[in-house]
């Protein structure tokens, strides 16, 4: 006993030993960033997924998946920025639960199909994700022990329905009929009720003690996965070209693809992240919460699934560079030009909405990236229509456009911000 409470630690702050809260100057943690890594793995295998079968339902099914994987590291963002996630059994909690989702992520090619030989891989995924969910309850129950019984059915119901509903997506689609499409629809139709019922109660149902203690450290925490998800589009197009020999054309794709995330990274982190981290520091408690909740775990999702479509998209491009394929000036079409044009647009409108609902200090960019979008959307069939690697050439002109336009039109508001910022004092930008 004297071991175990010397690695919890002494009580601090009020709370139970083990514990420790989260201040205004908490920054992230090693711990954090650890748990992090895993989902560079995890979002290469959500694209892995929707590549394998490049149809709707193919990639509705990947998309599910991505929804409960950021369901997930949402719970354990929200955890760290009420106690700290590199001391005592808060480290032991998100070090227990780093291998839980490694696992996870590698049933993520199983999580609706099995394959011959081995464990069930949808059995072994709803496990997974049980356990992932049981660590951060135990962990939330033991930090706040004194909430109320409607708290303890707020965050307990939707865990128990949720995972509840993977495992019969899991197992009851196969006792309903033989037909394999009426499977797959059965299973996502599952899918799609725990994403429902995850999502639809965190918006419904009250936030028991749920508050945001520290600003920067939430900012910083979506910052950090959105470069994540970032970098996974260019894992992509590398792991995609690694066997073909080193040409010109191959040179020529890894430039277009690292320029256009880069112009993407600009339109997210140049100030629109500077924006909303400011708006955080200047609401009310009550408004941190609802802002956290409305404009990062809402409105994150729709850019983090655009970043994975995209690189959908970008996977494609390197089979153009055959020699048999490239000779042929053979376009990229289907579902594989819509992930990757329809996937810089989705980044694009999710992007938008954030800022809307963040902050009012930068509007100025708003049009330019909604008239991109739609751009974007309208030119898939002229990008059709062309080769591969010209519809790759056309989309990094646009973004990198868009970011040039930018940096033009917000002018004065955007040095002003960026400076505040760099100098950690209060912005004073003017509101529009």
């Amino acid at each position: 006993m004297r071991g175990l409470g010397g690695l919890l630690g002494r009580r601090v702050d009020g709370l139970p030993p083990g514990v420790q809260s989260v201040t205004e100057r908490t920054q992230v943690t090693t711990a954090e960033l650890f748990f992090d890594l895993v989902f560079v793995f995890a979002f290469i295998q959500v694209t892995t997924l929707m590549a394998e079968d490049t149809t709707g339902l193919g990639m509705t099914r990947g998309l599910l998946v991505l929804a409960m994987l950021w369901w997930a590291w949402s719970l354990y963002t929200w955890l760290g920025n009420r106690v700290r996630a590199n001391y005592g059994l808060s480290r032991l909690v998100l070090l227990g639960a780093t291998p839980v989702m490694f696992v996870l992520a590698i049933t993520i090619r199983e999580s609706f199909n099995d394959l011959p030989g081995g464990l069930d891989g949808p059995i072994v995924f709803a496990i997974g994700y049980l356990l992932v969910r049981l660590l951060y309850l135990a962990l939330r129950l033991y930090a706040t022990p004194a909430l109320t019984r409607a708290d303890l059915v707020a965050l307990t119901v939707p865990m128990v329905a949720g995972t509840g509903l993977l495992f019969v997506a899991a197992v009851v689609p196969q006792r309903l009929t033989d037909d394999p499409f009426q499977v797959e629809l059965w299973q996502v139709g599952f899918w799609a009720l725990a994403v429902a019922v995850e999502y639809g109660t965190g918006l419904g149902l009250p936030m028991p003690g749920r508050r945001i203690f520290a600003a920067g450290h939430w900012a910083e925490r979506h910052r950090l996965i959105m470069i994540i998800a970032l970098g996974e589009s260019i894992i992509a197009v590398g792991l995609s070209g690694a066997d073909l020999p080193v040409s010109w054309g191959l040179v020529w794709v890894s430039v277009c693809a690292v320029v256009t995330a880069g112009a993407l990274e600009w339109t997210y982190f140049d100030v629109v992240t500077l924006a909303g981290e400011q708006s955080l520091i200047d609401a009310t408690p009550e408004q941190r919460t609802n802002l956290a909740r409305h404009a990062y775990t809402y409105l994150h999702l729709p850019m983090v699934a655009g970043i994975i479509l995209f690189s959908l998209g970008l996977k494609h491009t390197p089979y153009f560079l055959k020699p048999d394929v490239q000779h042929s000036g053979a376009a990229l079409t289907g579902l594989a030009l819509w992930s990757l044009y329809g996937g810089a647009a989705l980044f694009l409108l999710g992007n938008v909405a954030f800022q809307v609902r963040i902050t009012r200090l930068v509007r100025t960019n708003i049009w330019p990236r909604l008239v991109t979008a739609l751009l974007l959307l309208a030119l898939v069939p002229v990008a059709g229509s062309m080769p591969a690697m010209d519809s790759l050439v056309l989309l990094t002109v646009l973004t990198v456009t868009l970011a040039l336009v930018e940096v033009r039109v917000a002018g004065e508001q955007r040095r002003r911000l960026r400076a505040a910022a760099l100098a950690e004092e209060p912005s004073d930008v003017v509101e529009y």
